[in-house]
């Protein structure tokens, strides 16, 4: 099954084109997005995700039209974004579950997934620091835990291990591996980094 395809998409930024013709059928597991930095990864996410609209082309997410169905396609996805984008003064579980709400899950159930997810991640003991006080490898697995809260089918990670150290690198794959094989969720992973799509893909 194809959890993403584009057909002979275009996509502009003003007068600057940043996708051109783009054609590509994206199969069910993990796939990777690898390009160095400025290529349209991101832009091709941002299109996928219904922000962007297209010059020419069409594109869909799980069976959904991007152009109609942009709203529906994010609920229904996660979103790990390469910037930070926590809440200042919120603790991980309050944020995560903020986002699992975001999604439409009901308030009880979103704080129940918070801790799961935050567990899973590796972030249990330090749910309830403030984010703002966490490492750079802890707030990437916050990323990931405001993207899975909501049980999404297809997550869209991109450049997930942007700033890691070594050991951070290290857990952050072996957690998109364990998401992919075991999870049952399809993956896309953007990076310039070879290592890590040929470690995860």
């Amino acid at each position: 099954m194809t959890v993403a395809s584009s057909r002979d998409l275009t996509v502009r930024y003003g007068d600057r084109t940043a996708l051109r013709g783009l054609s590509v059928e994206v199969p069910e597991g993990s796939v990777g997005l690898l390009g160095p930095n400025g290529a349209g990864k991101t832009t091709l996410i941002k299109t996928w995700l219904g922000f962007l609209k297209p010059v020419t082309g069409t594109a869909d997410v799980l069976g959904m039209n991007v152009a109609r169905d942009g709203l529906a396609i994010r609920q229904r996805i996660g979103l790990m974004p390469e910037m930070d984008c926590h809440i200042p003064g919120m603790n991980a579980v309050t944020y995560v579950a903020y986002a699992g709400e975001l999604c439409g899950m009901p308030g009880s159930e979103a704080l129940r997934r918070a801790h799961e997810v935050l567990e899973y991640c590796g972030l249990g003991e330090a749910r309830y620091r403030p984010i703002e006080t966490y490492s750079t490898g802890m707030r990437q697995r916050a990323k990931l835990a405001q993207a899975l809260v909501h049980g999404p089918r297809l997550l869209f990670l991109d450049e997930p291990t942007n700033g890691l150290d070594p050991e951070g690198r290290s857990h952050m794959l072996r957690l998109i591996r364990d998401i992919s094989q075991f999870k049952g969720v399809s993956v896309i992973v953007s990076s310039h980094l070879l290592p890590d799509v040929e470690e995860t893909c």
